[in-house]
């Protein structure tokens, strides 16, 4: 299963933007989305290195809960 990962631009230097969620910061490829308006505080999805959506940061946090859920769930025994 392949999931995106909502993340934060927190600067961009041309088709490259310095991500970050949950403490974790990575380069992402913004060539999917160049026609998109991005700028440092929007949110992207990014999947393998590429951003491939612009969402909102309630739409971020959705995505966040479900994926600690499914963390939490995998530490049950």
């Amino acid at each position: 299963m392949c999931l995106g990962i909502p993340m934060q631009i927190r600067s961009i230097d041309g088709l490259i933007a310095r991500c970050e969620a949950k403490g974790v910061e990575r380069d992402v490829s913004l060539l999917m989305l160049e026609h998109e308006e991005l700028a440092a505080g929007d949110f992207i999805v990014a999947h393998l290195g590429h951003a491939v959506e612009k969402i909102t940061p309630e739409r971020a946090a959705e995505a966040w809960a479900l994926y600690d859920e499914m963390l939490a769930a995998a530490d049950t025994p």
